[in-house]
């Protein structure tokens, strides 16, 4: 299968990367830093021989890198799974919060999977199969202190989700929001996460893997995951 997934260098889309090579797919890969990319793409290659992996270097909130990138994912055909993951957190209140931060988190959480699906959804439509995953967050569904712009641009990508779930439905192309609660990635830097006190990045990994072996009747329209301790 033809597998793109952007932000996949480190974190959560490197799991999702890292667990679809394990079948040989097709791994089409982006994320800004082209250095830690190819770093990830290599350890994933080296563990994984019969898997081909390409890398392409984008900045998604720009519309030209978004359509940079579409092109060079349709040199292998029409993906089979999309993973819109690329996005970017920056902490604030809406009252007090920089002018350009609202701009800023719609770029990088909405437009960049905006773009990126328009330019590459009418080849899955022509084939009438596929599957796309929206990297929302549990400040999609419920605002929270020192969620500001963040959480407004993915209440944005939330609703951006559902529109395009009704608009491919009759197209065979299942659309599935992917809501995390916290994860120990990078953004947790210098968290004691010794306990398990919150999820790791193979656990969404995992779910969305399992999504696509469901059958042609069947889509996950949304896929809430949450330590099991409660938010912090």
């Amino acid at each position: 299968m033809n597998i793109v997934i952007t932000g996949a260098a480190r974190g959560i889309g490197k799991a999702i990367a890292t667990q679809f090579a394990t079948a040989g797919n097709n791994l089409i890969l982006c994320a800004r830093n082209i250095a830690t990319l190819s770093q990830t793409a290599d350890a994933i290659k080296l563990n994984n021989p019969s898997c081909n992996v390409h890398v392409f270097a984008a900045d998604l909130s720009k519309v030209a890198d978004a359509n940079a990138f579409a092109n060079f994912c349709l040199q292998w055909g029409a993906p089979d799974v999309l993973v819109n993951n690329a996005g970017g957190f920056t902490p604030g209140n809406v009252v007090d919060e920089p002018d350009d931060a609202l701009k800023n988190m719609l770029d990088n959480n909405l437009f960049s999977a905006y773009h990126l699906t328009r330019k590459l959804a009418p080849t899955m439509i022509a084939k009438k199969t596929g599957h796309i995953f929206n990297m929302c967050s549990i400040a999609g569904l419920q605002a929270y202190n020192g969620g500001g712009s963040y959480s407004i641009s993915k209440f944005a990508l939330n609703g951006f989700s559902k529109n395009l779930r009704h608009e491919l439905m009759p197209h065979q192309i299942k659309v599935t929001t992917v809501f995390p609660g916290a994860v120990f990635t990078d953004s947790w830097d210098g968290f004691d996460n010794s306990n398990q006190r919150i999820m790791v990045a193979d656990d969404i990994a995992t779910m969305i893997v399992a999504c696509t072996k469901l059958s042609i009747a069947a889509v996950p329209e949304e896929l809430v995951l949450r330590p099991q301790l409660g938010d912090l």
